[in-house]
């Protein structure tokens, strides 16, 4: 077995040594199918259970179903897989900016599984996130099975997002940017080409399987002039709702976590709540597509009132559902409560101003969503070409682009994290691949540390000092205390060569007498970036290691840079 693998991976080696893009493009196919296939059987379970639960919607007890969903998804994800509950997105993407794409074979399924039970019990969710991480998870295991390094891994993560939001959606071209923009973050040649073949993949299986063009029909919208003050008033309220409901969402899952009771009734109590929500508002229950059909046709029917209380409905369920214990993305959510959004802000425009002469209602509950999705994700690419595919609102495109861009960069300029990334940034885990922070984050404090230093007593006299430089290369010197053992302070040749230039003074004084003790110092607990930082502060090239007051030894600027470029290379070649 051992024989077949070593000559498997021989093959491998010398048939892509040259180029490994062909060898992206043949992985990449196949995360992008088999993430198409994982996004289908997610969709189409949803439709059938939703489908069948609907019937027994009338029944009083019928606000009890998201809770037993959700607390069905909570054990499943806590004591089954041993994964905790929450988007997904957010752990793709610390994966591949702290551990070069690396997830569990598991996760490619554990969220399908948790989403499901939450999404098609009533739970305010999406199914996107779900199969973004079950795609990623598919791409990073492929990775591993070609045996791939960390470049290529993430390439193929991408790959299989691609191909997971292309198939959930039919939508290839908003699968490449989404992967690109939101997980990614880098637009470059090498990853460009593999996952938009992906793309293409796994759109093509979920055409195949499920034969439809977009998921919204509508009849062609006509904008005009006036729509270009329209959109932009638009954007402006949709980043104003896309900042409320961040921070309503984040503030929902902070109280969860304060609250100290199990968390299958924590799932319980935030599922009853949506439950109870949903019978005056169905509109917040599951995905929510037929509602969102229901807006760009033109056929929902409620009062500009009730529109209001249904877009903070709907806001409260989402933030109830995933902030208490329920899986699912924000995808969906933010499609409903762009499109509410949209018509509100219709309903109030032609209130106001009743011959203003602007697009219908359905265009405007199209832009809304556009501006959900840019505000909430900052991902302005993703939002204009996510909602012209599902729509195939082509005619829209220029209000689109609009909406998109003004909502995108209002919500940063309120919001300077994303929905995705503000909790990562706060942890201090995001982390790009190939910066700095990045490369440096992967190496080890323990490589950096030199143990073998010459170290001198505080009592000694400077002759002392002086007879060791003759003998030693060494330029800078720990002090311990002769008594106590304890680090003192540090000897730097640079700052004593007054005192090594006079002959008279070495019988004079003392080590402790040219130590400095004022130098910081670091501990084990340290990392490599706030080691750099105290030596520019410091304006060092070298900072001492001190754990319970004793001396573990010197870290180097010169050795961080040498293991820096060794990491760098690592990097970039295959394992």
């Amino acid at each position: 077995m051992t024989l077949i693998r070593n000559t498997y991976q021989e093959i491998i080696h010398r048939l892509f040594r040259g180029d490994d893009r062909l060898l992206l493009i043949i992985a990449g196919s196949i995360a992008g199918v088999c993430s198409g296939i994982a996004a289908v059987v997610l969709r189409l379970s949803l439709e059938a259970v939703l489908e069948w639960l609907h019937h027994f919607r009338h029944f009083w007890w019928a606000f009890a179903l998201p809770a037993v969903g959700a607390v069905a998804s909570s054990f499943f994800l806590n004591k089954v897989v041993k994964e905790g509950a929450g988007h997904g997105v957010p752990e793709v993407i610390y994966a591949v900016s702290r551990y070069g794409g690396l997830l569990r074979f598991r996760s490619s399924f554990s969220r399908l599984i948790s989403s499901f039970l939450t999404i098609g019990s009533g739970g305010s969710a999406g199914p996107e996130a779900p199969v973004v991480m079950s795609g990623s998870a598919i791409g990073s295991n492929i990775a591993k099975f070609f045996h791939l390094n960390d470049r290529q891994r993430i390439t193929l993560v991408g790959c299989g997002t691609a191909g997971a939001i292309a198939s959930i959606f039919n939508a290839p071209i908003a699968g490449l940017v989404f992967s690109i923009e939101v997980i990614l973050g880098e637009w470059k040649f090498v990853n460009i080409i593999p996952i938009a073949i992906a793309a293409v993949a796994g759109a093509e299986v979920s055409h195949a399987i499920i034969p439809e063009q977009v998921i919204f029909n509508h009849q062609p919208f006509e904008t005009g002039f006036n729509d270009i003050w329209g959109s932009i008033c638009l954007a402006l309220f949709a980043a104003m709702i896309s900042v409320f409901f961040t921070r309503v969402l984040r503030q929902s899952g902070k109280l969860a976590k304060r609250i100290e009771l199990p968390l299958w009734i924590k799932a319980a109590i935030g599922g009853c709540t949506v439950g109870l929500i949903s019978m005056g508002m169905p509109v917040v229950l599951g995905e929510g597509y037929h509602y969102i059909q229901m807006m760009i046709s033109e056929e929902f029917s409620l009062s500009i009132f009730l529109v209001l209380v249904a877009v903070l409905a709907k806001i409260v369920a989402t933030s109830l559902t995933l902030g208490w214990g329920g899986s699912g993305g924000i995808f969906a959510p933010c499609l409903v409560i762009g499109s509410l959004t949209g018509v509100l802000f219709h309903k109030g425009l032609m209130a106001l101003f009743p011959g203003a002469g602007c697009a219908s209602e359905g265009a405007y509950a199209l832009l809304g969503m556009t501006g959900l999705i840019s505000g909430v994700m900052q991902a302005p690419l993703t939002g204009i070409f996510l909602i012209v595919e599902i729509t195939g609102g082509y005619e829209a495109i220029l209000p689109l682009i609009l909406v998109s861009s003004i909502a995108s960069t209002l919500s940063h300029y309120i919001e300077p994290a994303s929905f995705y990334f503000k909790e990562l940034i706060e942890r201090g885990q995001f982390l790009r691949p190939g910066t700095d922070a990045r490369i440096l984050s992967d190496l080890n404090i323990s490589e950096l540390i030199e143990t073998d230093m010459i170290t001198v007593t505080d009592n000694r006299m400077f002759r002392d000092l002086i007879d060791i430089l003759k003998t030693t290369e060494q330029d800078v010197f720990p002090v311990i205390g002769s008594q106590s053992g304890n680090y003192e302070g540090l000897i730097q040749i640079s700052a004593i060569r007054k005192f090594a230039l006079d002959p008279g003074m070495y019988d004079m004084i003392f080590v402790s007498q040219v130590m400095d003790s004022t130098l910081q110092t670091a501990s084990l607990e340290n990392d490599i970036q706030e080691i750099i930082d105290m030596m520019n502060t410091n304006r060092v090239d070298h900072i001492p290691v001190v754990e319970n007051d004793r001396f573990i030894g010197m870290i180097k600027k010169t050795k961080i840079l040498d293991l820096y470029r060794q990491e760098l290379i690592m990097q970039t070649i295959s394992h």
